[in-house]
């Protein structure tokens, strides 16, 4: 029952063997990319895989550099369901790096709202009023805050808006992170790692530890270890109702 919602695939060394263990172990995993040009090479080691699925991705820290890949970021987005990481960053960012974000993320919201059905995972760091606004509360598809770290009032407008939000490791560890999780209802959980800019004990952290991550969860929300398997199974039946149409 593990899977991983937010995983950097491409940025992984030994990835082809790490994609050999996750297919052994059945352990689904959205596979994001940070640029339109770095989909290609995630989808290529994707190929013929049951159990990783390639994400069309424009990182927000990328866009204002990269305002180019655009076009080739709308041709890819028929090649899959998952888009990813997109979204917003206004932590010490100038006015025209933000105003080039804002234009690529209404953007890509406008295109995958047109073509239905799709799967977001969106960075909205310092940005999660404007990033929850603009996608709006009858977007055609199913968003995920990554890594959500803003206030409990937006966390609010965003789960009113049906939003999920997916938790790695270092959110448990940390205070805030904790309060967001607290506040999170469990039907709105899902795990991800962001390895490998997470880690445990100086290991990047990767899908086949996404078990330790719901261990910390179910800690924070101080549920029952006794039923520790069937808390576990609300997180795998949330990612399931997330692929769902």
């Amino acid at each position: 029952m593990l899977f991983d919602t937010h995983f950097h695939l491409d940025l992984v060394e030994d990835n082809l063997g790490l994609l050999q263990r996750l297919e052994e172990m059945k352990i689904y995993t959205i596979a994001v990319t940070n640029l339109p040009k770095l989909f290609r090479h995630t989808e290529k080691l994707c190929e013929g895989l049951k159990y990783i699925r390639p994400a069309l991705g424009y990182h927000p820290e990328l866009a204002s550099q990269y305002k180019n890949q655009f076009p080739q970021f709308r041709e890819l987005i028929g090649h899959t369901r998952y888009i990813g990481e997109i979204g917003l960053d206004n932590l010490r960012k100038t006015m025209n790096d933000y105003s080039d974000q804002l234009e690529i993320f209404s953007a890509i919201i406008d295109l995958c709202a047109d073509k239905g059905g799709k799967i977001l995972t969106v960075h909205s760091r310092r940005a999660e009023k404007q990033v929850t606004s603009m996608i709006g509360n009858n977007f055609p598809g199913k968003i995920i805050l990554h890594w959500y770290s803003g206030s409990l009032k937006d966390l609010e407008m965003a789960l009113s808006y049906g939003f999920y939000f997916s938790v790695n490791y270092s959110m448990t560890q940390s205070v805030n992170g904790a309060k967001i999780i607290e506040a999170l209802p469990f039907e709105r959980i899902l795990i991800e790692t962001d390895g490998p800019f997470t880690y445990l004990d100086n290991v990047p952290f990767t899908p086949l530890k996404t078990g330790i991550i719901i261990n910390e969860i179910i800690r924070i929300k101080n549920a029952n270890y006794n039923n520790l398997n069937s808390d576990a199974a609300i997180f795998y039946n949330n990612f399931k109702t997330l692929l769902s149409n």
